[in-house]
């Protein structure tokens, strides 16, 4: 059976998204792996395996085109109401949540919020399958 190990995304400034995955959801460096081109930085918290590999390609100015497919990460939490509130006390900008409802109950309660290179970032609160 496959395990997921990571989810990568490419970035400009590392120091940036470093402090913003920290701030947001308590990541911190596990792993720091410099090449002559780019540089690999793993990121985790205690919650789960799975680790989020930040790319900084060396010489790279111009933000990545993040095209018009969307995507997302998406991380559960325990209180959405308490990270929403703390999120805009951080200066993170995090959108209204949201709650979707299924054949008459909920489904989920969310927002998004957006890193430093436009990436955009589920919260979800812990409920039902988002465990």
């Amino acid at each position: 059976m496959a395990k997921f190990i990571h989810a990568m995304i490419r970035v400009l400034d590392e120091t940036r998204s470093v402090e913003f995955y920290r701030t947001a959801f308590g990541l911190e460096v596990s792993d720091r792996f410099a090449f002559d081109d780019f540089t690999l930085i793993y990121l985790r918290n205690t919650e789960a395996d799975v680790e989020v590999e930040l790319t900084v390609n060396n010489g790279r100015t111009e933000p990545y085109d993040l095209g018009d497919g969307y995507g997302h990460m998406a991380f559960c939490v325990d209180d959405l109401d308490a990270e929403h509130a703390r999120f805009t006390a951080a200066g993170l900008a995090p959108r209204k949540i949201v709650a979707f409802n299924r054949e008459g109950a909920l489904l989920a309660r969310f927002f998004f919020v957006q890193d430093p290179d436009g990436y955009q970032i589920e919260v979800l609160q812990r409920h039902g399958r988002y465990r």
